[in-house]
């Protein structure tokens, strides 16, 4: 105990001077951002105080209710309600016990009614209301019983049961947490070190073939005697890195590409530090998705490839092909790609779900100037944010399991890359932030300027497969299927199952979530899966079925370094591997 109380009062003093440096710091949420959105909530409710008046009327005359029931249930003993499945509310005594019971709905009813009365206020504009819901969701799940010892009924079994031990392993865990993360409170989601790089996940085979300041080539060792005379790109986010298209060989869409006869090569980001403050999103384009159509063409004598992309790769993706209509560019004709695949991508930010929240001009005013200082966004400031989006999965499960029971988290491959973040150089993320979600001009003919061309997504002709997931909270369906009615060539629209990532990141083996198609492309998402119909499996063989016209005849199969670019290194790359936060 007395080596826990002198490493928490060294982080107290690191913390205390680096409050006093003076030193900039990003938060997101912004404090500001939420004090101003819940002024102006209270404004409009003094206003028009008859919603509010009406919400508490409601609470008080339910609260009443639920007093009279858990009294019959003590007196009595009926049973407790078990309502709606929560995971929060998994132990037996939440509904056996009825004082656990009580709790339990009681804070079920509050947490109802807070967030029922928050929506119930007049008078606020759209961007306001979304913020007070989404602030006030964040205290609420915050306030949940499960998150604190006295009410957390395992908790305190494990404490009775092992004479505190959990509270001193919980925090130990606590201590780690803030020291691996200079003070900032990121609970640990998984093993850290149950994972590395080329061993356990990120392990397809191939070799780093091209590399420039802002990403590495990789082209992956072939898996067949014969391939596709057509290669594959593929252009993954730069917000993370590249491989949760290769965890670990079970569920590798990279791999599963690689054993289906393609000749696949991934972009691999760079993780920026402040020497590309000024790399921009033309400089992704040109050094990225350009810069590998030229590599590949090097190393493997084809100017034409077929290319895929994963959410704000997609988003990249469509401008350089907006971008190569009409610019006119002789080494870079449109017909260069000759089919787009677009994972969960958005090109209408119309309805950019929660991560609206996160989007105005005060809130991208105070990362602007935190930028400027620095050159960089961190990686944990945009992981924060996604893991706000799901709160209650990648925050206050990890506080009760890590902090309170004590217990070290489970191996997870997707949840170490979801921990392994990259950073944003500012120039790059000033630019996305307020052409794409903040002013939405990408979807406007000339609403983006790339090389001093005017570009329009309706200039497209690409024929384009566009897969989107039911439950996405990051890139809403609604929002890709706008995108996807912008381009003027063959389109065909799938929906999968699960979200953002368990919804691409689905192997036919698993023969999980299925799929819905719909040949036509109507003028609403509803209207599309009205007439949508459901089909089993993944989404990844009917993709590859859609490819089959794209990808030419059988060739001797390719190796990497083989052709006209020499092996550089071995993958999974250098670039990868690179933990600057």
């Amino acid at each position: 105990m007395g080596e826990l109380a002198q490493r928490w009062q060294k982080l107290w003093q690191a913390q205390l001077q680096q409050q006093l440096s003076g030193q900039p710091r990003a938060q997101v949420p912004d404090p500001q951002s939420i004090q101003h959105t819940f002024e102006a909530l209270w404004r409009a409710v003094l206003e028009k105080p008859a919603p509010m008046l009406q919400a508490q009327a409601d609470f008080w005359r339910d609260y009443g209710a639920l007093t009279e029931q858990a009294m019959r249930q003590y007196w009595q003993g009926e049973a407790v309600p078990t309502g709606a499945a929560d995971k929060r509310f998994k132990d037996e005594l939440w509904n056996s016990n009825p004082l656990f019971g009580f709790i339990k709905q009681a804070y079920l009813l509050t947490a109802r009614h807070i967030q029922a009365s928050v929506d119930a206020a007049e008078g606020l504009d759209p961007g306001t209301s979304r913020r007070a819901a989404f602030y006030t969701r964040q205290f609420v799940d915050a306030m949940a019983p499960t998150n604190f010892l006295a009410g957390n009924p395992t908790a305190l079994k494990a404490t009775l049961e092992s004479g505190g031990e959990n509270l001193f392993k919980g925090f130990t865990h606590l201590l780690e947490d803030l020291e691996r993360n200079d003070g900032r409170l990121m609970p640990r989601m998984t093993d850290l070190g149950a994972f590395r790089l080329g061993e356990h996940i990120a392990t397809t085979p191939g070799k780093v073939v091209f590399q420039n300041a802002l990403m590495q080539l990789i082209q992956y060792a072939p898996a067949t005697g014969k391939v596709h005379r057509t290669p594959l790109l593929v252009v993954p986010p730069w917000i993370n890195k590249f491989y949760i298209l290769d965890l670990k060989p079970k569920n590798s869409l990279l791999k599963w590409l690689v054993e289906q006869g393609h000749t696949v090569f991934v972009i691999s980001w760079v993780n920026p530090d402040a020497r590309h403050r000024d790399q921009g999103f033309e400089d992704y384009m040109r050094r990225g998705v350009l810069a590998a159509l030229d590599a590949i063409a090097a190393a493997t004598g084809e100017q034409r490839v077929n290319a895929a992309a994963y959410c704000i790769g997609g988003t990249l993706l469509a401008a350089s092909l907006a971008y190569m209509a009409a610019a006119n560019d002789k080494s870079y004709p449109a017909s260069r790609i000759k089919s787009a695949a677009f994972f969960t991508t958005m090109i209408d930010f119309s309805e950019p779900g929660e991560l609206g929240v996160f989007i105005d001009e005060e809130q991208l005013g105070g990362l602007d100037r935190y930028m400027e200082e620095k050159g960089y966004l961190e990686g944990h400031q945009m992981a924060g944010v996604f893991n706000l989006l799901r709160e209650n999965d990648l925050i206050w499960s990890f506080v009760v399991n890590n902090y309170l029971l004590g217990r070290e988290p489970m191996p997870f491959d997707l949840l170490y890359w979801n921990c392994d973040s990259t950073r944003m150089p500012a120039a790059m993320h000033r630019f996305y932030l307020r052409k794409m979600y903040l002013e939405n001009v990408l979807k406007d003919a000339g609403g983006v300027v790339l090389g001093g061309v005017p570009i329009d997504m309706r200039r497209i002709k690409t024929p384009a497969y566009f897969i989107s997931a039911r439950e996405d909270h990051i890139a809403p369906w609604q929002s890709t299927y706008a995108g996807a009615r912008l381009l003027q060539g063959p389109v065909r629209f799938v929906l999968g199952g699960s979200g953002h990532i368990a919804g691409i990141v689905n192997p036919p083996s698993a023969n999980k979530y299925g799929y819905a198609i719909n040949p036509a492309l109507p003028a609403t998402p509803a209207e599309w899966l009205a007439g949508s119909s459901a089909q089993e499996g993944s989404w990844w063989t009917d993709w590859q079925a859609w490819l089959q016209p794209f990808v030419g005849k059988p060739i001797a199969a390719r190796e990497p370094g083989g052709g006209g670019l020499a092996a550089i290194e071995d993958a999974p790359g250098s670039y990868v591997r690179a933990k600057l936060d």
